[in-house]
């Protein structure tokens, strides 16, 4: 099975080719090969299969074609411009989000059998706020560029599916949390940053009142599922490409109240409020709940840990990197 991760040099990008190197197989089908591509080559993991870095631009259909040789089973498409510089950037994030996933399209098109194609799309893709609770078949109907542009996205692999020139899973992530590293551009960097910077002995701002409730999932649970992606009978999904993982919704203070736990009253201490207005506007019209009934009861996706095992899995998998890349 031929493997290529566009984003492979994301946290989540990583993460996956990792998970891939250990387990050498997925879905029962041995691993022959891995490509890994990003605006830069990513770093390669150490693995019983050959392992291709490639730097490149995701919306030229040269890279692409390179990227997503002949031969290809599989693409998880990672890459993308996150959604507060999406906001800011409009024609940034219509080169990066739209015209590269239509980069991606024509190279699966030109492969000689069509290939699995994972998408990493958005809980951003929805409009409802803080009152909504959201059914698999609730419309999409985005308040910002980038979810409008994940759904643009979708539809368009979701069409290639019917056609038969891919085989497409589209993903609707939860925001993921804890991210490793630094603060990055997305609105919603600050549910991570609200757990990962106490953690590291730093302060941080809350750009959010406490109860205010967002749909999240760990990495550990996002890189179950894109394995899931890779390996599921997609003939449960018919026409409609889009999953809704079974992903957790929880306010600011209960997440607080996890760190609390885990990490004791002073690491919640260094978490001051200092609202945001751009920053609530652009998350709080995204859904803070999906029954997500589709993917846990025909698809087989897998249930979300707690909050509590969620801050534990980040000290565990990423605090000590964290900490060196940051020189802390």
């Amino acid at each position: 099975m031929q493997i290529t991760i566009l984003g492979g040099g994301g946290f989540l990008g990583q993460k996956l080719a990792r998970r891939l190197a250990q387990d050498g197989a997925v879905g029962g089908r041995r691993i022959t090969g891995l490509t890994l591509f990003d605006l830069h080559a990513p770093p390669v993991p150490m693995a019983p299969f050959p392992v291709k870095a490639l730097g490149g631009d995701v919306a030229d259909p040269a890279d692409m074609a390179i990227a997503i040789p002949r031969g290809t089973d599989a693409v998880v498409h990672l890459a993308a411009v996150v959604s507060a510089q999406a906001e800011a950037d409009f024609d940034l994030g219509l080169r990066v989000n739209v015209h590269g996933t239509l980069a991606v399209l024509a190279a699966c098109r030109a492969l000689r059998k069509p290939p699995r194609v994972v998408f990493t799309s958005s809980v951003a893709s929805f409009d409802g706020g803080q009152e909504a609770r959201l059914d698999d078949d609730a419309r999409q109907l985005p308040g910002n560029s980038y979810g409008a542009e994940k759904a643009i996205g979708e539809l368009l692999l979701q069409d290639a599916s019917r056609r038969g020139f891919l085989d497409a899973v589209n993903i609707r992530l939860p925001t993921v949390i804890i991210r490793p590293g630094r603060p990055n551009k997305a609105a919603s960097s600050f549910v991570s940053a609200i757990l990962r910077e106490p953690l590291l002995g730093l302060e941080t701002t809350l750009p959010v009142p406490e109860e205010f409730a967002v749909w999240i999932c760990s990495p550990r649970r996002a890189i179950d599922w894109f394995l899931h992606a890779l390996a599921m009978d997609t003939a449960p999904l018919g026409l409609d490409r889009g999953v809704n993982p079974p992903g957790r919704s929880a306010t600011v203070g209960k997440m607080l109240s996890a760190l609390e736990t885990v990490a004791g009253p002073a690491a919640r201490a260094l978490v001051k409020h200092a609202p945001d207005p751009a920053i609530e506007a652009i998350v709080g019209d995204w859904p803070a709940s999906f029954t997500a009934a589709r993917a846990r009861n025909l698809l087989g996706f897998s249930e979300q840990e707690s909050l509590e095992e969620i801050v534990q899995g980040f000290i565990e998998d990423d605090l000590a990197a964290t900490r060196a890349e940051r020189g802390i």
